[in-house]
């Protein structure tokens, strides 16, 4: 399987390759959210954040699960991917919605228990400008791939990255077992 057999789209799931060492991106698996020509907007999966906020004890409180850092780009702001049936439209991403109505959301979890596999909060985004992901791709800064409900609300965040490269097989089932340091192997 090529790289270039697999153009990034809404519902793409970005693999960090094992030798990008950017802290924010290490290992990282993100949901394309947005691809245009005009840039792209995805979000981390497998960043949990160990911390509580204001906004999980009081806007959301009947939410149970976590929060995690959905990427480097504005940090303080929160965006939400969902199993939620919100009254207003959200955008549709491989079966799962993100974003719409933060309102109704509050209403759902103050009304009752959410859990993380309706429901996942990211504190900031991944972000690229035009052009930038597709020439990240064709450099081998990205492994595209395509995702699924599981990618995000079933698959542990711990292990997602390389069990999502074992699903793929060949070449990419051996850069799951790559050792964080080479160095020391």
């Amino acid at each position: 399987m090529e790289l270039s057999d697999h153009l990034p789209k809404p519902g793409s799931l970005l693999i960090a390759p094992p030798a990008l060492q950017d802290p924010n991106f290490f290992r990282s698996v993100i949901l394309l959210c947005e691809h245009s020509g005009e840039g792209s907007f995805g979000l981390i999966l497998n960043r949990p954040i160990e911390a509580e906020i204001e906004i999980m004890s009081s806007d959301l409180a009947g939410y149970t699960g976590g929060l995690q850092f959905g990427g480097p780009v504005q940090p303080d702001t929160l965006h939400f991917l969902h199993k939620l049936e919100l009254p207003e439209a959200a955008t549709i991403v491989t079966g799962v919605e993100w974003g719409g109505d933060f309102d109704a959301l509050k209403q759902i979890c103050s009304g009752r228990s959410v859990s993380d596999r309706e429901l996942r909060l990211f504190l900031g985004y991944a972000g690229w400008g035009a052009g930038q992901l597709h020439d990240e791709i064709q450099t081998g800064g990205w492994i595209v791939t395509e995702s699924d409900e599981k990618a995000v609300f079933s698959d542990e965040p711990g292990s997602i990255w390389r069990s999502r490269l074992r699903r793929m097989g060949g070449d990419y089932a051996v850069m799951a077992n790559f050792p964080i340091d080479p160095r020391l192997n």
